[in-house]
């Protein structure tokens, strides 16, 4: 697996976890995806460790996927400089229609490839 492919499948494995409707393999993924004391931070919340990381997760997935029928997608733009990953994603209705939701990610991984810090940029939603 070359880089670039590596990266594309870090970033959908990462828009995979807030999809997850099954809250023992959400965990799971949580643990594979961050360092145990791995950091998320979007607009004023933030969460550092695997419980905080596993509140935050299961509330977007609870009001996002569960509650108003969406689903996230990564744009497949993932590139990486040094130990930093950056891609997009979007959120859509997992029926199909337009975009709701526009996001940057931008990642700091650890040496063993697993995220330490997790910057979350909700991006203005362009006009379809």
């Amino acid at each position: 697996m070359n880089a670039t492919t590596a990266f594309a499948e870090l970033a959908d494995r990462y828009v995979a976890v807030w999809n997850e409707t099954d809250a023992a393999a959400r965990r799971d993924a949580i643990a594979s995806l961050w360092v145990p004391e791995g950091e998320h931070y979007v607009r004023t919340l933030q969460a550092k460790g695997y419980e905080a990381l596993q509140q935050r997760v299961t509330s977007s997935h609870e009001k996002n996927v569960r509650g108003a029928g969406f689903r996230f997608v990564a744009t497949g733009d993932a590139q990486a400089l040094h130990n930093a990953v950056m891609f997009h994603w979007q959120m859509v209705p997992a029926a199909g229609g337009p975009m709701a939701a526009l996001g940057l990610e931008f990642l700091v991984l650890a040496p063993d490839g697993r995220i330490a810090i997790d910057y979350q940029f909700i991006l203005p939603t362009p006009a379809v």
